[in-house]
């Protein structure tokens, strides 16, 4: 009898080992879009929408509008003004005097923190583990106080009559520390009210910068230390030449971290300056306030300096986006 001899289907081989070649020559019609992802990230965006989307376009229309009390509570439309408010803001000779209240105290702020911050980080570099732990510990509990309790305790350390740097200064020596401290009251000027100001932020800012220093000293190598020691270099040579140039991402991160903090201090100013009686020293946030809440309510006005200052900090911001790109791209 004569056999059959069936010749394997090479054709059908290669689809059974490679399933995916039958399929290849299909034409495809439309391309699946995964809806996972989106679902997971749905709660976030709905939340970024309400808390900072909505007010920042309720204070971009509040900015082109003349709203009152009446107009505030929906008893009166709100009247589009254009750019009247800006006109008004632009033309006070007084914000000028706020704007440079603000630079100011937000430069010497900026410029204490960093220095004092990584001051301390390179301190806790150089202590032991467990006391490195402690210290840290210890002044992270000054950046976590909030900022109205941070200025309870100054104003009672600088309060007249009662305060302890009064009762310090008093105690000094006449010819050191002159006299009369005990009645001074540090927050009837300007300048006093921005120097305790100061202090208190500093207080506050200063343990994240160390922190963040102690970090980045962590991913320094030892061996680049270890070959300056060799040539001889000192303390200060070792930080400038190769200590600093490594820390520089982390400092500008942080520098531009600082301004946008430091520019939009609120709580600390207008607890430590007795509310918006002492009008010479606001800061854009205190006077963005006080014309919102003043009698009679401005709020168009109060929102158009909030727009204002909201602006400078988004170029900050965008400048800070900026480094944080180039530093992904560099590492």
């Amino acid at each position: 009898m004569a056999q059959t001899v069936q010749v394997p289907d090479r054709a059908q081989d290669r689809i059974a080992a490679d399933p995916e070649r039958g399929h290849r020559h299909r034409p495809r019609t439309g391309r699946r879009v995964p809806v996972g992802p989106y679902l997971l990230i749905a709660p976030a965006l709905a939340l970024i929408g309400v808390l900072i989307l909505y007010p920042i376009g309720q204070l971009f229309w509040m900015s082109f509008h003349k709203i009152g009390s009446r107009e505030a509570r929906g008893a009166a439309p709100a009247e589009n003004v254009g750019l009247e408010n800006f006109r008004t803001i632009l033309g006070d000779p007084f914000f000028y005097r706020v704007l440079v209240n603000t630079v100011v105290s937000a430069a010497v702020m900026v410029l204490a923190t960093l220095v004092l911050g990584t001051l301390v980080g390179l301190l806790l570099n150089r202590l032991g583990r467990r006391m490195s732990l402690l210290v840290s510990s210890g002044a992270m509990l000054a950046w976590a106080t909030p900022g109205i309790s941070a200025a309870i305790v100054y104003k009672w350390l600088f309060t007249p009559g009662g305060g302890i740097v009064p009762w310090f200064l008093d105690a000094l020596p006449d010819w050191l520390a002159g006299g009369g401290w005990d009645d001074y009251n540090w927050f009837g000027s300007r300048g006093t009210t921005y120097f305790v100001l100061v202090l208190c932020v500093v207080w506050q800012s200063f343990p994240f910068i160390a922190v963040a220093v102690l970090a980045g000293l962590k991913s320094i190598p030892d061996e680049l230390f270890e070959a300056a020691r060799c040539d001889g270099a000192g303390p200060l040579r070792t930080f400038r030449e190769i200590t600093f140039p490594l820390l520089k991402p982390v400092l500008l991160v942080l520098t531009v971290l600082s301004i946008i903090w430091d520019f939009k201090v609120f709580a600390q100013l207008y607890f430590l300056s007795g509310g918006t009686a002492n009008r010479d020293s606001f800061n854009l946030a205190m006077y963005a306030y006080s014309s919102a809440v003043a009698f009679p309510a401005k709020y168009g006005l109060g929102g158009a300096i909030a727009l204002i200052l909201t602006v400078i900090l988004l170029v900050f911001t965008g400048f800070y986006v900026r480094v944080m790109v180039r530093q992904g791209e560099t590492s």
